[in-house]
Parts: C-alpha cells; structure tokens; sequence
C-alpha cells in the first residue's frame, strides 16, 4: 500500500521513519522502512513495557534494532486512549513533515496533522476516493488545508529543507559536452517561455535549490518581475518551490 510503499522509498534514502506502532497504516510504514533496512522510530503512548498492541512484540522488537521506541509515558502505563492523542504530538513534533496516507472525518491521523500544523511542520497527504470515508480526511487537507499532495517518493522530498532535499533528489542526468562545455540549459526550456522567465529557468537545476536572493542577482529582474517569472514557471510546473524561498527545476 501506499504506507509501505513512501516509507520503503524515502528511508533507502537515508529518512527516518517515525510513526505510532499501531495496526494498518502505523505497521506499514515501520516495515517499510525495515524492509529498505533504514531507521525507523516507534512513538508508544504506553509505557516501554506495555508494547500494545501486543500482537505488535515482534514488530517492537525489530524497530528496536533499527531505530529506536520512545515514550513520554513511564514504565507501567498501560494504553488508555487519553493518551494517544499526547503520542501524536510527539510524532508530529520529531518529524520535518507529516504524511498523512488515510484519514476518517474524525481519526487520529486528523489530529496529528493539526499539530504538525501547529508546530509549523510540512503535512503531506495521499489523495482518495471520493467515495471512501477513509479518504474524507486527505482530501479535506488537500482542497482546504493546504496539505502537499502526494504521489511518489519524490513529492515528499521536494519540499523537504533544501540541504535535506539536495541529498534526497537524484543528481541531474549528464549532459552531453561541446568544447569541454555542457550544454545551454535552454535547449531544455520550452520554446514559448518569457524572456525573463527563461532567465530564471536558465538558473535553476533539478539537484540544487537556488534561494531567490541568488535569482534576482544573477537575473538582474526586479523583485516583481522575478515573483512573476516564478510564478508562472510553476503554474506550468516546470519548477518546484521548496521552503526558504529556495526553488529547483522539475524532472
């Protein structure tokens, strides 16, 4: 499924999964990123010893040796549900960014996308059926909360901080040299760009984000000018804005 699928993909690349040791979606992305052989952190809202649900040992244990269980809770808290919105809290506070892959009208997944909101954390999430009560949460964040959708891997990494999502992308292809030379990066630019907007796109590349200080110097465009030119780069989504006002070219 999709837990499984973004998890596995994003910790062979080095990210740390945390998620909530629950059944479904919570065990999909810890053995996603088990199965990659990455590092993977459990947040209980039990104390350490009181693994729940217990049919979850096993899979505890596995975490373990790849990552870590934490708790805020001490030794011999059994799982009583006041408590597991404070564990949200928590797995929303350690992470740069939530991804929130189904979601009821009044689940959990809910709650920790609110917190991650308000802790100024990245929420992600993974588009559903109309039809689907698990998919009224996703979409509600999607279309009214200005959640990132999310489809791939790579959707989550691109809006990572920009020294995380330099790591994360893959390097741009090799282009092929004349005199020593690589290739104008406009032979890749449509043909119908603005002046100004080809020289933005002539800036940028697909592995490092440029900050918009570093645009408007080497443009020479006015602040307006150059605000402009973005935007219609990425209304066209040739372009990718990322957090710090930094942007990279799409694939």
């Amino acid at each position: 499924n999709a837990a499984l699928m973004l998890s596995r993909e994003l910790a062979q690349r080095g990210v740390t999964i945390i998620s909530g040791l629950a059944r479904g979606i919570d065990a999909a992305a810890h053995r996603g990123a088990l199965e990659a052989g990455g590092r993977t952190v459990a947040v209980m809202g039990t104390g350490l010893d009181q693994v729940y649900p217990r049919d979850h040992k096993k899979l505890a244990d596995e975490i373990l040796n790849a990552g870590a269980l934490v708790t805020q809770f001490p030794l011999g808290t059994p799982p009583v549900s006041e408590n597991f919105p404070y564990r949200n809290r928590v797995i929303s506070g350690l992470s740069l960014g939530v991804v929130v892959i189904e979601a009821a009208e009044n689940s959990g997944s809910l709650i920790t996308a609110r917190l991650a909101m308000e802790q100024n954390r990245e929420v992600f999430a993974v588009p559903g059926n109309i039809t689907s009560r698990n998919s009224f949460g996703t979409n509600y964040l999607i279309k009214g909360a200005g959640a990132k959708l999310v489809q791939q891997w790579q959707d989550v990494a691109g809006e990572l901080p920009p020294e995380i999502a330099a790591r994360l992308l893959p390097p741009p292809s090799k282009k092929s040299r004349k005199k020593g030379e690589l290739v104008d990066q406009l032979a890749l630019a449509p043909r119908d760009l603005t002046e100004h907007e080809r020289a933005v796109f002539k800036l940028l590349g697909t592995d490092t984000p440029v900050q918009i200080d570093a645009l408007a110097e080497g443009t020479r465009l006015s602040i307006t000018q150059l605000t402009s030119a973005l935007l219609h780069l990425e209304m066209r989504e040739l372009i990718r804005a990322l957090p710090g006002m930094c942007f990279v070219r799409k694939m």
